[in-house]
Parts: C-alpha cells; structure tokens; sequence
C-alpha cells in the first residue's frame, strides 16, 4: 500500500499550553486532526465552564483560518457541584472533566489527594453522564514510579468503576500491560487512550547508554513487555482503544536541565508515527477506526466529513522546532519515517 486515505482524526488526549507554545501546537495539531480533547492543567487550572470557554476562544484566535475544533476539559476539583457540572453535560465547548492526583505530573499540583473524597462527584458526573478522564497513577511517594499505575489501578479505579458502573471513563496514556488487562476486563464504559511514545519506546530507551530527557513523559516509560501489550490493544480493533497523543510541548531548555519537566512534543508528526508504527504490525486496515472513529464514539461525536492522505514516502523528523527565540524538541527528532502525510 502506498496511499493511504482515512476520516480525519481526533487527538483524544492533548496539551496545548498558553503564552508562544499555543499558537504552534495548535497549527501543527489543526493540520492533521480535525478536533481534540485538550487538558486543562495551564498554570492557573481551568475548573469551571466559564474559564474553559475563555480558553476555547484563546485557542480559536490563534487558528482563525482553521477548521479544527477544540474539546474542552475542565481540571477536577473538590469544589465541582451540581450546578457545575450540569453546565457542562449543557455545553458544546466541553466534553469532561479530568482528574490528577496531587503532583503527578506538570502543572497538578492542585489536584486531588483523596479519591474517596471524590466519590459524591462522581455520582454527580454518572447522573449527567459527563466523562470522567483519569491520570491513573498514585501520588504515594512510597510507591515505585514504575508501579504507580498499577497501583492506582487496584486501589482506586477498580473501586470507581465497580462503583459508579455506569461512569464513563478514559484511562489516560495507558502504560502497563496491567491497563491494558484492566480495560479489556471491564464494562464498556471505560475506554482508554494510547500514545505514540508508549507504543514506540520503553524504559531502556530512556536510560540506557546516558538518560535521555525528551523521552522522559509521565506516566513513564515502562517495560518492552508493556510496550508490547499495547500495541497489541492499539492494532487490535477493539473501540475500547483509541488515539490520544498526550502531545505536550516544553522548551529545550526545560527538559535539558537539572529537573526537566515530563512530556513529549508530538503534535507535529503524530499520524505519521502513528501509521508506520500500525504498518509494521500489519494492522494499516485498523488504523481508521483507532484514529478516526472509537473516540468519537466514546464522546458521542459525528465522525469527520473532512479526510486526510498519508503517502508512502520517506521523510526526516526535523532536529528541533523553533519557537521565537525558543527550541523544542520532538519525538524521533532526526529520525526517517516511512509515511507522510499529504495534501488530498
């Protein structure tokens, strides 16, 4: 095959930022996907409606000339109440609420510290059937960082889901063959979003031979043999799988640095990743649906009427992306791929 022609996709899982990144990330997101679900965990959190409408007109202003559509999220709180979040099971700017532990990842550490503290909400989010969107992994620093999803699987979200059954929920950037196990075993109200970088990479190529800090992400890099069960999920044409790059910006010298923040650039290059990582297990007749359809139908959206054209044609991932007087490195920096995408 050496076109491929597919639905416009939808970026279930992404980072936009503010300030100079925003007006980058979401061009380079606009020009192969076609909507996305966009965190809310900016410096100052964005927990009601009415500041993620704000920020859902921030980003339209940057990508005036665009069609490309942005899903709101608002950053869960303690202080969500009824009200609340009535006003988004009412809105068409935003589509669920996500939910970080306390500092487990950038910009959370006004998140949750206690699940069970959060068990009224949820009540209140199954009712109205807003989604629930989890970071699955335990802030207890005496757990191991390479365990903490598994962890939060056992202690908290097979607890959620048994429950509120009725609950929809995405566990986000899945990165243990225990999500993997876990998803598979439940309703199907849960579904979760997979990333380029856990399907590409696994710990080793985090740390071996010298540490590697544009492939430092959370939840982090774990076994070959994770990495292997989801691909397996990804290209297994289960809807309870979708795409969610967790595309997430941060400049050179953030990550190069004595404490370099978590998160990985791939907004720019994310369909072609993801079509030769989908072409080397065979599974290139899967990839609309993972792409293009599952997600969509998890968040109760028509799919796309607009598509886009991968062609088989090598091309190089650019060393580095300037931004002002900024860099920012991205996945598989200076790497060749195997497809691009094309104009149709």
């Amino acid at each position: 095959m050496n076109e491929l022609i597919i639905v416009k996709p939808d970026d279930m899982h992404l980072h936009l930022r503010e300030g100079a990144i925003l007006k980058y990330a979401c061009k380079d997101t606009a020009k192969q996907f076609g909507r996305a679900i966009v965190m809310p965990n900016l410096k100052v959190p964005i927990t009601t409606v009415n500041l993620a409408e704000k920020y859902y007109q921030d980003i339209k202003k940057v990508i005036s000339n665009s069609n490309f559509e942005p899903l709101m999220t608002l950053f869960f709180s303690g202080s969500l109440n009824n009200d609340e979040i009535k006003k988004v099971s009412d809105s068409k700017v935003v589509h669920g609420i996500k939910l970080y532990p306390s500092g487990v990842t950038t910009n959370s550490d006004n998140g949750i510290d206690t699940i069970e503290k959060c068990f009224n909400i949820f009540e209140l989010m199954q009712e109205h059937e807003v989604p629930l969107l989890i970071h699955g992994e335990s802030n207890d620093k005496a757990v191991d960082i390479f365990d903490r999803e598994k962890v939060f699987i056992d202690k908290h979200l097979s607890e959620i889901n048994s429950e509120f059954p009725d609950l929809r929920i995405v566990f986000e950037h899945i990165s243990t063959k225990d999500a993997v196990d876990f998803v598979v075993g439940t309703n199907n109200k849960i579904c979760a979003t997979i990333t380029p970088q856990h399907l590409l990479l696994d710990r080793n190529d985090l740390l071996s031979d010298g540490i590697k800090p544009h492939h430092y992400c959370l939840p982090i890099l774990k076994r070959s043999e994770d990495r292997l069960a989801i691909i397996e999920a990804a290209v297994s044409g289960s809807q309870k799988f979708f795409l969610g790059t967790d595309s997430a910006p941060h400049f050179r010298h953030q990550k190069e640095s004595s404490c370099g923040c978590a998160g990985i650039y791939s907004a720019a290059y994310a369909m072609e990743l993801y079509t030769s990582i989908f072409e080397s297990e065979n599974a290139l007749d899967k990839l609309e649906n993972f792409s293009s359809k599952f997600g969509a139908d998890f968040y109760k959206l028509p799919y796309s009427k607009s598509k886009i054209k991968l062609i088989k044609k090598e091309f190089r991932i650019p060393a580095k992306i300037t931004i002002e007087n900024e860099e920012i490195i991205p996945l598989f920096a200076g790497e060749t791929l195997s497809w691009q995408l094309s104009e149709i």
